[in-house]
């Protein structure tokens, strides 16, 4: 059973007689505080996100987040330009592109290379997509199997690579708690199209999958923000850490936890602290 550290913090504070339930209020007014700075349109212009913002397609949506997503190596503005040079690629309509396309446009994709993903890794993505999509409207129910947000993501790697020529060298581009991965870029590309507000930065275009099951998402900015504030103890950022930091943002909001990631993460990149 998932220990509380929010619980232990809140206890050694220096108020050590202000009620509990006092003190876990103050922290959600802190944090919804900074949600309400952070969740705004103007979010998308700095960070990946912008990238399916630019469509209105529901797969070319799910498409261009899942690259996005899976390609957050490093200072956004790189990431972004890379996506957008894929997305070009891909003549700014990856749905059509991945549907459609004849072995001979498979050329331009050639020297796409991000990091450690280059076009032997791309290539795999297209290939498995266009095979989904042969049979499935929305990406979307290959994250539906499973009773639990680990098994949904163990189940989709096992998904995503059972084609017979899945390279080896491609799986890492996919993260699997079975690896004991925390599962950041899955866990932000399924913030990004399940969550729902009025904010619009978030999609909200999957209506299966209930926002009160996803797991926050932890890079370096998250990492040093929960640490001070009690949410994660755990030394290993992994998929147990994420879990960790999880339940106790579901004691601030159960229905939508991963909601502070705006807050924690946008702190932790303005630098500031909360």
């Amino acid at each position: 059973m998932l220990r509380s550290a929010l619980h232990d913090v809140l206890f050694s504070n220096c108020c050590p007689l202000i009620p509990l339930h006092l003190k876990i209020e103050q922290l959600r007014h802190q944090l919804d505080t900074q949600y309400e700075r952070y969740n705004r349109p103007e979010f998308i212009q700095n960070d990946p996100i912008q990238i399916p913002h630019r469509f209105t397609l529901r797969q070319d949506v799910e498409i261009s987040a899942l690259f996005a997503a899976l390609l957050a190596w490093g200072q956004r503005p790189t990431i972004i330009n890379k996506v957008n040079e894929l997305m070009r690629r891909m003549d700014d309509a990856p749905h059509q592109f991945i549907t459609q396309h004849h072995d001979e446009d498979l050329k331009g994709l050639l020297g796409f290379c991000h990091r450690t993903f280059c076009d032997t890794d791309l290539l795999y993505f297209v290939h498995f997509l266009r095979h989904w999509y042969e049979q499935h409207d929305s990406l979307e129910t290959a994250f539906l199997v499973g009773h639990t947000q680990r098994e949904r993501l163990e189940n989709f790697h096992t998904t995503f690579f059972s084609l017979p020529d899945a390279p080896s060298r491609t799986r890492k581009h996919v993260a699997t708690p079975a690896r004991k991965s925390a599962c950041k870029r899955v866990n932000m590309y399924l913030r990004w199209l399940v969550r729902r507000d009025n904010h619009g930065v978030d999609f909200g275009l999957w209506t299966q999958l209930s926002m009160a099951d996803l797991i926050m998402p932890i890079d370096l900015h998250v990492e040093r923000q929960a640490r001070p504030l009690g949410l994660l103890t755990r030394k290993l950022v992994d998929w147990q850490a994420a879990e960790e930091l999880t339940a106790n943002l579901r004691l601030l909001d159960p229905m939508d936890p991963v909601k502070y990631d705006f807050a924690l993460f946008g702190a932790g990149v303005d630098r500031g602290s909360l």
